[in-house]
């Protein structure tokens, strides 16, 4: 193990958790021979198998369940492997519906094959691979148990999954096992109700319900986005929420994107409510007759987007239906769409550094086999984003055939403070937009020519965002974007005035206060100041009376003693 790459590293965990998922069915069956398996894929960090049973698995259930597991790796019996026809394979399982949608599905001529463990005494439909021997898997651990649509397809039966994960060591499980409960005590749901920003309600399901708290922070974060644009030359622009099925036929989307567009009828006439902003700016760009002085045109929007997320993938903030994005598009030359890129990459790094994140990790995806444009209009913008990428961050990574059919793109990934990776900004060449709309441009010689269209965020959807950063931050979110940044606390009742004069002066100075005068006691007051993750405590008695101070406390520097308050004051303002 310790000679192996990490892309070595990583197949060999796939088989593992893969041969995992065999001995979590195995188990299931064992306590439970009337369940009829589906599909037990290993995932990123474990695996999961889906059963068709009449009952949900309880925490108990899973520590039965796991005990036969770590008894079938004890046994350490050898994966075996074996081809069968596909007249077989139907033959075999006859009586799975969900074994035979899949044999059914396979072509023809594709090889069928069945692995085994426990001696024989296990066998299920599989494609592989797997570990060598069951006591190849050192660390083993069910996790939870979850709903799950057959095929994610919610017009299909509801199974019940249980996931799990598994290590080739003791050490490594345990350490994945104190980030993923690190993890669930940052779960962005839970915070957003401890922290009264946000709540989902299933009269609106995958909508967030913002409170005060939440709007601020939304609204804050626009706010820091429309700084930027002021500074880079962006222009925003409002669009409307519904268009004709024309629009989203001519820019592919009826054809492509339908099943996640929400349809309607309007006055007999079909409408879509808008997924994405690039077609509405389309039509502003082609509303006028553009010169190459008019260029770069880049037009921002902050208008709500719907897109229909299947209820199994919608989760909290990081996948809604609705949503607004700090979404732009750049009307450029070819030859300036390299520079265009160039600007869009300092500007995020200077965005990302406003909320604390580590320098992100880039990747140039590159042309796919099927694709818009000539290779002369390829080879131009992938040299381009090269180029520029190469001056950004030497250590980014190429993709070959990954690039979206109407151009190559720049993706974005930033680690959280648990290692997990979360893609945000992205930029992106489109040449099939400007054909499909027709767009032009009066170059300097006096001939109509296509602009390209970069496709660009930086933050990407705002409410996924939100919920990214406060798992990043526990909660505990820069000063500049904290609702509530300073709670002043009165030891006594007599000493209320003095807290609500120094509220008073800090509020002229802009800041956002927060006042306890409830009649708990200190140590109760402060405990309740830590859980709502306000930044600062100002801790006011007779002493800061008499000295006209504060005794300031924070969650990010400790404990700064008693200041008076114009040291207070400037102290603040250099958070």
């Amino acid at each position: 193990m310790d000679n192996m790459t990490t892309e070595n590293i990583e197949e060999y965990r796939h088989k593992l958790r893969h041969s995992a998922a065999h001995l979590l069915a195995e188990a299931v069956l064992k306590r439970h021979p009337e369940a009829k398996l589906a599909i037990g894929p290993p995932i990123n960090d474990g695996f999961f198998y889906d059963f068709d049973i009449d009952k949900t698995f309880s925490p108990q259930d899973l520590a039965t369940i796991e005990r036969d597991m770590k008894r079938s790796i004890k046994r350490n019996t050898k994966f075996e492997r074996r081809e069968i026809s596909k007249n077989e394979a139907l033959d075999i399982y006859k009586n799975n519906p969900y074994k035979l949608e899949i044999i059914n599905s396979m072509p023809e001529d594709e090889v069928i094959t069945e692995y085994s463990h426990s001696d024989g005494k296990f066998i299920d439909l599989c494609e592989g691979g797997h570990a060598d021997k069951t006591g190849d898997i050192k660390a083993i651990k069910l996790l939870s148990t979850a709903g799950a649509y057959w095929r994610g397809d919610e017009k299909n039966k509801m199974l019940q999954r249980i996931y799990g994960t598994a290590w080739e060591s003791e050490e490594l499980q345990k350490d994945y096992l104190d980030k993923r409960q690190k993890a669930l005590e940052s779960d962005h749901r839970k915070l957003g109700v401890s922290l009264d920003l946000f709540f989902l309600d299933p009269i609106s399901p995958a909508n967030p319900f913002f409170l005060p708290n939440g709007a601020f922070v939304y609204n804050k974060l626009i706010e820091f986005v429309r700084n930027l644009y002021e500074k880079y030359d962006y222009k925003e622009v409002i669009t409307p929420q519904l268009f004709s099925t024309d629009l989203w036929k001519q820019s592919g989307h009826y054809d492509f994107y339908l099943d996640n567009m929400y349809m309607m009828e309007i006055d007999d006439n079909e409408v879509g409510i808008k997924p994405m902003n690039c077609p509405a700016h389309a039509v502003i760009y082609r509303s006028t007759l553009r010169s190459y002085r008019d260029l770069p045109l880049r037009l921002a929007d902050f208008g709500r987007l719907h897109r229909y997320e299947r209820s199994g993938v919608t989760h909290g903030l990081t996948r809604v239906r609705s949503f607004s994005q700090d979404d732009a598009h750049i009307f450029c030359s070819r030859e300036d769409a390299g520079n265009e890129i160039k600007k869009f990459l300092e500007m995020l790094r200077e965005s990302y550094t406003a909320f604390g994140f580590e320098e992100p990790r880039l990747t140039l995806s590159l042309r796919p086999e099927k694709r818009a444009g000539d290779d002369e209009i390829w080879d131009l913008a992938e040299q381009q984003l090269r180029e520029v990428l190469s001056e950004f961050d030497e250590n980014f990574e190429e993709i070959e055939g990954e690039g979206a059919f109407y151009g190559p793109k720049i993706d974005i990934f930033i680690p959280d403070v648990m290692g997990r990776e979360w893609q945000l900004g992205t930029a992106q060449m489109d040449f099939s937009l400007p054909e499909r709309f027709n767009l032009e441009f009066i170059n300097s010689k006096g001939e109509k020519e296509r602009p390209v269209v970069i496709h660009r965020a930086m933050l990407g959807s705002i409410e996924r965002f939100i919920g990214i950063l406060l798992e990043h931050t526990s909660g505990d979110l820069p000063f500049w974007l904290a609702p509530n940044q300073v709670n002043i606390i009165p030891i006594s009742e007599k000493h209320l005035s003095y807290a609500n004069k120094l509220c008073n002066e800090l509020l002229e100075r802009k800041f956002r206060v927060l006042v306890d005068d409830s009649n708990e006691r200190l140590g109760q007051k402060i405990r309740n100041s830590e859980l709502k993750k306000i930044p600062v405590m100002i801790i006011v008695g007779d002493k800061e009376i008499e000295t006209k101070s504060g005794s300031v406390r924070t969650r990010k520097y400790g404990d700064l003693g008693s200041l008076d308050k114009n040291k207070l004051i400037e102290k603040l303002l250099t958070f």
